[in-house]
């Protein structure tokens, strides 16, 4: 199964939730960032060959963490404000 990325190729939304055994809807809010992801929806995704189980539940981890530290003013390097923040992992 192609990625689904939102372009006229690849495969459709509706293709891929069949594919996958979710909702439509579900899988719409997913990947447009309004849903986090489940770990059985990583284990799907990784059955269709999109991944891994591991490398999708740490970028839900990895995600949740920014937007808590986006809220609490915490960035790594002690940065309080997204512009200083050095968030690509490399350390500060």
């Amino acid at each position: 199964m192609e990625p689904v990325d939102g372009a006229s190729e690849g495969v459709s939304l509706c293709a891929a939730s069949q594919e996958l055994g979710v909702l439509r809807t579900a899988l719409s809010r997913v990947l447009n960032g309004h849903a986090g992801i489940s770990v059985g929806l990583a284990l799907k995704l990784e059955a269709a060959g999109w991944g891994t189980a591991e490398m999708w539940v740490k970028m839900r981890a990895n995600y949740k963490l920014a937007q808590e530290r986006r809220l609490l003013g915490q960035w790594p390097g002690g940065a309080t404000r997204t512009e200083d923040a050095n968030i690509s992992g490399e350390a500060a």
